[in-house]
């Protein structure tokens, strides 16, 4: 079994993975969000200080799991890149320990990588060629992943993420942290009841750029808090319209740049795309990228929801083809990097 560790950001986790059949034997998972919500977002050094709490704390679970016994293990994996450093450090000194006491070889992993592994958790096959649109708090990109080592990026944002636009709302409209699910769960009961919500602009709707941005609609979501809230403060009704109206237009966005890149040549020849990363646990997303997919005969391929945001399930299915390969890092080697390495996507 590969042994897993994720600390890219706020997450604390580990995880068991068996080789043979990809199968995850254990995961836990030690989120903070309650630490983090009255800042509206992650403070790096307090995510780090918990890391340092919690990462132990956990390993001593997982060692009761095993019965104190690692001579199961053939390896250790840990998230190396991108995140917070400070956050990163934590994983990678409890992986190096553990390498050397235990003598076993270090997998380092790209956790955007990971991210594309979350689709085959307990599968032993990958699907490939496969495309991809991963969102997250970091990072909003259209990969195209023709093997485990050729995976190259399609289009990415040119400033704002589309899970960060989502906290920055929630945080303007004092929802709390993280603002994903609160965004969504206000724009539902808006839906339930009304037809039209606030109406925000489409990022790039006249570009032919196949690039994403959301610094214009956070920005015009900024703008109409304030008008709306001049005289009065926001009633509920208005809340929930604004976040309607953002996720409406967000959502427009991405279907846009979706439609754009299955027009694409390159896009020809995949039969499969996924969407995966911690904003893909957004329903109207899912819902709007499964009719494209529909339209474009593309088979809609998505990670079930628990892993779906960082954890250390993904970073040992995707380690076991590292290990496979023997791709191993030396201990002296391993570095974390807040940013993916030149040679990590083609």
């Amino acid at each position: 079994m590969i042994l897993s560790i994720e600390s890219s950001c706020d997450d604390s986790s580990l995880a068991l993975t068996r080789i043979a059949d990809a199968k995850l034997v254990y995961h836990i998972k030690l989120s903070q969000d309650q630490e983090h919500s009255r800042y509206g977002g992650v403070v790096p050094e307090i995510a780090s200080r918990l890391h340092a709490e919690r990462l132990p704390e956990i390993l001593s679970k997982l060692k009761i799991f095993l019965n104190n016994d690692f001579s199961c293990l053939k390896a250790i994996a840990v998230t190396s890149r991108p995140g917070l450093s400070v956050t990163l450090i934590e994983g990678m000194m409890m992986a190096k320990t553990l390498a050397l006491a235990l003598h076993l070889p270090l997998i380092c992993i790209n956790h955007l990588r990971g991210h594309i592994y979350s689709l085959f958790i307990n599968n032993p096959t990958p699907i490939f060629p496969l495309g991809i649109l991963l969102v997250s708090g970091g990072h909003t990109q259209i990969l195209q992943a023709h093997s485990q080592t050729r995976i190259a990026i399609i289009a990415q944002s040119l400033d704002d993420s589309f899970g960060e636009s989502f906290d920055k709302v929630a945080k303007n409209l004092h929802l709390g942290y993280p603002g994903g699910p609160i965004v969504q769960e206000m724009a539902q009961n808006f839906t339930k009841t009304h037809r039209t919500p606030h109406q925000f602009p489409v990022p790039l709707a006249q570009s032919k750029q196949l690039a994403f941005s959301f610094s214009g609609l956070k920005n015009a979501v900024r703008l109409a808090i304030i008008e709306d809230s001049k005289d009065s403060p926001l009633q509920q009704e208005n809340l929930e319209s604004i976040c309607a109206g953002f996720e409406q237009s967000a959502c427009a966005h991405i279907l846009q740049r979706c439609k754009m890149y299955f027009q694409t040549p390159s896009a020809q020849e995949i039969k499969f795309f996924a969407i995966v990363g911690g904003a893909s646990a957004n329903l109207r997303l899912r819902q709007e990228i499964e009719s494209l997919c529909q339209q474009y005969d593309k088979k809609l391929l998505l990670a079930p929801l628990e892993f779906c945001s960082d954890n250390a399930a993904m970073i040992g299915r995707a380690a076991i083809e590292d290990y496979k390969c023997k791709n191993f890092t030396p201990l002296s080697e391993a570095q974390v990097a807040p940013k993916s390495l030149s040679g990590d996507f083609v």
